[in-house]
């Protein structure tokens, strides 16, 4: 068995958790790897324009700051560091670990660049630092999940061919990656977990075959169960293949079953060959951006929109390339207190110009301000533009890739001699649950969700924890349905994937966030509260399946 930890799930999460893994779990329950994941979309922006204002820069420093306190307790107690905090400058981390303790020997996985992108890497290049005494393993863009594979496939020997292995990694992997997402952070039923406010971070118990069981340190926070795995393993999927570098894995084979306190074990999954190709991230900056928001109360909202809007346009002293207006209506009849008696407008543009969408764009307001609607006021004065950024992806021929050992040898990984090329997996057409008598109410009542961002498309993963309600689930999440309940999805794509064996169903709509996280076409840009909008939404639910609800 391999004992392998989360402590870090992005770019600023618990700095003390790293100490805490190393530490926790008693003389049985020291670990056997650490790993970390400080990359998303946005991430890499920053750490790219980190390392234009310092060619030193580019890494999570946050990563050097845990190591500073425990690189040393690390390599006492035997543990393997591996994470991605290299970021877009793997050598420049490995360097600063170096000066920490010259004693650490340290490898690194280097970037292949493809159009100014990053592409996802795997998990054989980590497997072979590892096998080479590495103590600590920094990379740049690997896949989230190849921290956890590369580390099993140093350990048990698995080669190429070892599918269905790879992908049981994998999956674990998919769970670990994150954080505390996996023991009860960011979960649809939170109310339950009687001990959440600073939930323990996940382990995986990884076994020869692949199989794993996700449990966390004895005395921590949170919870592992069957519903807090499934919230994880639905979180940023496309279809019931995921694609990786080294295996294509089929979520539709996930079994999971509850292994006693805090323990959920993950079996059954199932790997196919690869894909030929491996995802290229790119992120820039697209343009400058400015928003400002004022407040609209009381009486005749709609027209005093109407009347700001037609005065702000006047008065505007430039024309930004892309304006856009949102009133957002959260006032109530007969309020009780102001704030629940008014509106939010907001207007923000975009162009190529800084001058043009700065505050020659915004100051105009200003003028208005005893000249408008009643009750005028902003929520913020008008400020300069700032720079906003957009994500694309593209794909590139798997080739190989360097690692360079601690020792300062340069090793070639070759890319998988088999591959397969990637046809989307949506799962079993809608079941259907007979009823004759339904109550309206929430979703959520009965269903779980979980949501986020995937590029500019947004991901609901949604559950039910009682096998008996998946059929009602699995036939009311319909494309028609889903643009009914979520009227801003009316006008575009949905792919909608089941996964019986997990009584999960997965949403991506195609666009949701314009251009990916950083360029905020939305007010939630990673579309972390969507799922529980949708949760909120009422529909009609069998009478039988609230009887133990």
């Amino acid at each position: 068995m391999l004992r392998i930890g989360n402590c870090s799930g992005f770019y600023g999460d618990r700095l003390p958790a790293m100490r805490e893994m190393l530490e926790g779990g008693g003389p049985d329950g020291v670990l056997d790897v650490l790993t970390g994941d400080y990359l998303a979309e946005l991430t890499m922006l920053i750490l790219q324009r980190d390392r234009a204002a310092d060619p030193g820069a580019g890494y999570a420093r946050t990563f050097l700051a845990q190591l500073r306190d425990c690189l040393r307790l690390a390599l006492d107690r035997r543990v393997t560091i591996v994470a991605n905090a290299g970021g877009v400058n793997p050598a420049a981390l490995a360097a600063a670990i170096k000066d920490l303790d010259p004693a650490a020997r340290v490898a690194t996985i280097n970037n292949v660049r493809h159009d100014d992108g990053y592409a996802y890497l795997g998990a054989f290049g980590i497997a072979l630092a590892i096998e080479a005494g590495a103590d600590v393993v920094v990379t740049g863009r690997v896949t989230d999940a190849s921290l956890v594979v590369g580390p099993a496939i140093a350990r048990f020997g698995w080669n190429r061919t070892d599918l269905d292995a790879l992908a049981g990694a994998t999956v674990a992997g998919h769970v670990l990656e994150c954080g505390t997402q996996s023991t009860g952070g960011n979960y649809a039923f939170f109310v339950e977990i009687d001990d959440l406010d600073r939930p323990g971070f996940p382990i995986a118990e990884i076994r020869p075959d692949g199989s794993s069981v996700i449990t966390k340190h004895p005395g921590t926070g949170g919870a592992v169960t069957v519903g807090t795995v499934t919230a994880q393993l639905v979180y940023e999927i496309g279809d019931a293949r995921y694609a990786g570098p080294d295996v294509t894995t089929r979520l539709d084979t996930v079994e999971l079953r509850a292994a006693g306190p805090d323990r959920v074990e993950i079996t059954g999954v199932r790997g196919e060959a690869p894909p030929p190709d491996l995802k290229v991230a790119h992120t820039s900056v697209g343009g400058f951006r400015n928003e400002l928001t004022v407040v609209l109360t009381g009486l005749d909202i709609e027209a005093k929109a109407a009347l700001f809007r037609r005065q702000f346009e006047a008065a505007a002293r430039t024309r930004p390339a892309e304006v856009t207006w949102t009133l957002t209506r959260l006032d109530v009849p007969d309020a009780p207190t102001q704030q629940q008696a008014s509106a939010l407008l907001t207007v923000v543009a975009r162009d190529r110009d800084e001058k043009v969408a700065g505050r020659a764009f915004a100051d105009g307001a200003v003028e208005l301000a005893l000249a408008s609607y009643p009750g005028f006021f902003a929520t913020s004065p008008p400020g300069r533009a700032h720079p906003y950024g957009v994500f694309t992806s593209s794909y590139v021929r798997q080739g190989e890739h360097e690692v360079v050992l601690a020792d300062g040898t340069v090793e070639t990984i070759a890319p998988p001699p088999v591959t397969r090329a990637l046809e989307p997996l949506t799962g079993p057409p809608p079941g259907g649950a007979a009823f004759s008598q339904a109550r309206r109410l929430p979703l959520g009542t009965l269903a779980g969700a979980r949501s986020g961002d995937k590029g500019g498309d947004a991901n609901i993963g949604l559950w039910v924890r009682d096998a008996r309600a998946y059929p009602w689930l699995s036939a009311l999440i319909t494309e028609r349905t889903l643009k009914d309940l979520l009227p801003e999805a009316a006008e575009l794509p949905i792919r909608i994937t089941r996964l019986p064996r997990i009584n999960a169903v997965n949403v991506v709509i195609e666009g949701l966030l314009g251009q990916g996280v950083a360029y905020h076409a939305r007010f939630d840009p990673q579309a972390k509260g969507l799922g529980e909008w949708l949760r909120a939404r009422h529909v009609d639910i069998p009478a039988w399946l609230l009887e133990d609800a």
